[in-house]
């Protein structure tokens, strides 16, 4: 499948014909203003052209060029959030950054979105909530997540996050493949549904992230120090013990390890080979 620029201002044929040269790198910057040539690529090629970009070449391509003024980044204001969020900041602060507030959120978590977005000069984030009809419909007493895990996700972070990226082809997403088990096939790009979801840090490690950190001396979320190193709902999330996976403390005791927001069709997706 193509790479869908719906720009009324781009004419370029998109019919996934393809004359490309082998040149095509994204080293060349010459080459990445041709956004007709790149617009012929389709999900896997795209992926196999730039086998050794960084993430601000990611970024760069995608906010820039590719999906100019059709694209959001979604965050959760997490652990590692910091890491895109700066970077995405650099190339454009007015890019739209959803946050989803599900109502269950940790109080930190909600204090540290204030602190990025000060700290970072982010324009636009753009916080939604669940219908209040859902949640009195379903969650009335607010302990779903008790009887129904994937309802509460669905109807507190799932359908919000539908809504608000409705405007947009394509989405920013921070997973890396080190994450887990359904994470360790992603590519920088990822067609999903309706849109494209660009994930610029697949290729980065732990190690990568800290030293990131360290580098641009950024804030990180107060529970990283109380064990948490993936932070969602506070009912849902608990401390990582030393040794395990990084989002362990996810949904403990479920056998569920995504929110539902990296789905198609109600199943997790993985980048087809």
């Amino acid at each position: 499948m193509s790479v869908s620029l719906q720009n009324p201002n781009f004419e370029a044929d998109v019919d996934g014909t393809t004359d490309l040269e082998p040149s095509v790198q994204i080293g060349a910057r010459e080459n990445l203003h041709d956004i007709e040539v790149l617009a012929r690529l389709d999900i896997n090629e795209l992926n196999e052209k730039f086998p050794t970009a960084t993430p601000e070449d990611i970024l760069d391509l995608s906010i820039t060029k590719l999906f100019s003024g059709q694209i959001a980044m979604v965050s959760s204001f997490g652990a590692e959030s910091a890491v895109l969020l700066h970077m995405t900041a650099q190339i454009d602060p007015f890019i739209p950054v959803i946050f989803v507030d599900t109502g269950k959120l940790f109080e930190e978590t909600l204090a540290y979105r204030e602190q990025l977005t000060q700290q970072f000069g982010l324009q636009n984030v753009q916080t939604v909530t669940p219908r209040p009809q859902d949640l009195v419909e379903q969650d009335g007493d607010g302990t779903l997540w008790q009887r129904d895990v994937d309802q509460c996700c669905h109807i507190r972070k799932v359908l919000p996050f539908d809504r608000a990226l409705k405007p947009f082809v394509a989405e920013i997403s921070g997973r890396k493949r080190f994450q887990n088990e359904l994470r360790a096939d992603l590519g920088f790009f990822q067609q999903s549904g309706p849109r494209v979801k660009v994930n610029p840090l697949i290729n980065w490690s732990a190690k990568d992230l800290a030293q990131y950190i360290k580098k641009h001396d950024l804030p990180r979320h107060p529970l990283v120090a109380k064990g948490y190193p993936s932070i969602g709902c506070a009912p849902c999330t608990s401390p990582v013990k030393p040794g395990e996976d990084p989002r362990a403390g996810r949904w403990r005791g479920e056998e569920k390890t995504e929110c539902g927001i990296h789905f198609v069709d109600g199943k997790p997706q993985r980048i087809e080979s």
